[in-house]
């Protein structure tokens, strides 16, 4: 029990420590220095969602720029209910449940691979990996970029 104690104790101070620091930079791979983030759940700033995702999800980009070639994160908020239909990406995807409950219609999934998603009860992911981050729909009128006929 007293070592527990003595680890907590530890991590309680290092975290002290850590937070009352000033943010810190360092480099990545294409020389930019970027300064590290604490990401307060409200002060995060949503916006609607992407072109590429039905109506009602919502957005906020945390890092970087999902549209463009480099490193992004970005969360999304999913309403109770929303589905995505079959779709892929042409890149890797890494994604974090923040909240509530995500389904997928396959586990891991590498780039293009065909999978779906619903969400259950309000739902908060976190995606990260490399830009542009795209969607393409197995069916094209499942696509909600594409005009309504």
């Amino acid at each position: 029990m007293k070592h527990i104690l003595s680890a907590f104790a530890l991590a309680v101070a290092f975290t002290a420590i850590a937070l009352g620091q000033a943010p810190q930079t360092h480099d990545v791979a294409d020389s930019k220095k970027v300064e590290m983030s604490l990401y307060a759940t409200a002060e995060i700033q949503w916006k609607d969602g992407p072109a590429s995702l039905p109506p009602g999800a919502k957005v906020a980009v945390l890092e970087g720029d999902p549209s463009k070639e480099g490193f992004f994160t970005m969360r999304l908020w999913l309403p109770d209910g929303f589905k995505i239909q079959p779709h892929w990406h042409p890149k890797v995807e890494h994604v974090t449940v923040i909240s509530g409950t995500f389904n997928v219609g396959m586990g891991f999934w590498p780039a293009e691979m065909k999978h779906f998603a619903w969400a259950k009860g309000e739902t908060v992911l976190q995606l990260h990996g490399t830009g542009p981050w795209m969607i393409t729909y197995v069916n094209p009128s499942d696509d909600p970029r594409r005009p309504k006929e």
